[in-house]
């Protein structure tokens, strides 16, 4: 049977919908099978498994949770393409591979680049939800790490968000990631004081706080002769701290080393004394005004 070129190949409206209605519900129904099993099936058994090996470990837990969702949308997707019949339409398509592929390469390369640095971070075991980190100029609290950012709560409780590349491109100081922490001050007293009994009260300050650890005991020793004052140092260590723990302890022990010297007649960090010589003369002009000379 010959065709007419002029006759519509499509013979009702009816027809050209379904032609493209019908893959994508193809697509819509294997997206939302594999999206269905994925959600409520894959991803809380595998976030119970996760959540079980890492019972202390929040960072770990919400980043696979996250990264886990968004490879059962990929996976979804994926699948719907491939039902739908899309798959063969892109891959026979030059232009929307040159068109996806410029996509990629410039707009998604920051992105990209961010769920790369997140994942490195959440794998990374000294970088976790919690802890205080500092970098360049800034220091805070972690308090979530997502794809592309990382949250962070400052000491005046502004929340910072942190690019994941910033953090992974930069030295970051977690100064209580380990479970003890030492901490060290520097005491000066006066010449004139009793130095084995300074650092005999000193010793005794630092046994005296609840947080500091007996084993390994505090240390207490002689520094350096400052101008006007013997430096003594000492170390006390601390198990698990927060920056508010540091903070409480040492402000703790600074009054009982102050409580301790004054009962004993120790003189903290004296004040620096300086003397002054020479003669000075005061004479009286013809006009009234005062010259004054300073004759050494």
């Amino acid at each position: 049977m010959q065709l007419d070129p002029l006759q519509d190949p499509v013979d009702t409206p009816a027809e050209a919908y379904r032609e493209v209605l019908l893959p994508f519900g193809k697509f819509a129904l294997a997206f939302l099978a594999v999206y269905l099993v994925g959600r409520f099936v894959a991803e809380p058994a595998a976030t119970r498994i996760v959540r079980q090996r890492n019972p202390n470990n929040p960072t770990i837990q919400d980043a696979f949770r996250r990264y886990l969702h968004l490879l059962v949308i990929v996976v979804g997707v994926i699948f719907g393409m491939a039902a739908g019949g899309y798959g063969q339409v892109l891959t026979n398509s030059t232009l929307i591979v040159a068109a996806a592929t410029l996509a990629i390469g410039v707009a998604g390369q920051e992105v990209i680049g961010a769920l790369i640095s997140g994942l490195f971070l959440v794998v990374n075991p000294n970088f976790n939800v919690g802890d205080w980190i500092a970098w360049g100029d800034r220091e805070g609290v972690v308090e979530a790490i997502s794809f592309r950012t990382t949250r962070v709560r400052t000491e005046s409780n502004e929340t910072v968000t942190v690019p994941n590349t910033e953090l992974t491109t930069s030295t970051i100081v977690s100064q209580y990631g380990r479970a003890e922490f030492r901490v060290s001050e520097e005491v000066g007293i006066a010449y004139e004081d009793d130095v084995d009994e300074a650092m005999s009260l000193l010793g005794e300050a630092a046994v005296s706080q609840p947080a500091v650890l007996s084993d390994p005991e505090p240390r207490v020793y002689f520094s350096e002769f400052g101008d006007d004052e013997l430096v003594l140092h000492v170390q006390f260590w601390i198990r698990n701290p927060t920056r508010r723990d540091i903070l409480r302890v040492r402000s703790e022990f600074g009054l009982a080393v102050k409580s301790r010297f004054e009962a004993a007649g120790i003189t903290i960090s004296p004040a620096a004394g300086r003397e002054l010589s020479g003669d000075l003369r005061v004479e009286r002009s013809a006009t009234g005004e005062s010259d004054v000379a300073d004759e050494r």
